[in-house]
């Protein structure tokens, strides 16, 4: 697992803040499922497989880059049967954005977003 920091704050005369791209990464996936219509985050073979022997991943279905300040995300999602796709995701979108940037500080510049699957549960 690559554990990454982006320094939000340097040179404070109390030291500096940094924020690890894990952290970006668990926002990104918290956001994202606070949307009505999202069932949960998809992972990939390997996420399903570690959850399945004990290991569960916060960052599941989310791979986020921070490059000078600047956040590209990208995220996996599973649908509630019944809502509009593509009302959903812009929902979705805007709903990571926004608390990306009122949470870090840092400027996002793309949510990209996989549906991987449909839950037929309701």
């Amino acid at each position: 697992m690559d554990n990454k920091a982006y320094t939000l704050q340097g040179d404070n005369a109390l030291g500096s803040v940094q924020i690890a791209d894990d952290v970006v990464a668990i926002i990104a996936g918290l956001a994202a499922t606070e949307v009505e219509g999202v069932s949960a985050m998809a992972g990939n073979i390997t996420n399903e497989l570690m959850s399945m022997v004990g290991y569960k991943s916060l960052t599941k279905g989310v791979k986020t880059e921070v490059e000078d300040g600047k956040v590209r995300a990208e995220l996996a999602l599973t649908m509630d049967y019944g809502y509009n796709i593509p009302d959903t995701c812009a929902k979705v979108q805007d709903k990571v954005k926004t608390t990306i940037e009122n949470m870090t500080g840092l400027t996002v510049t793309d949510v990209n977003i996989r549906i991987a699957g449909v839950d037929m549960k309701k």
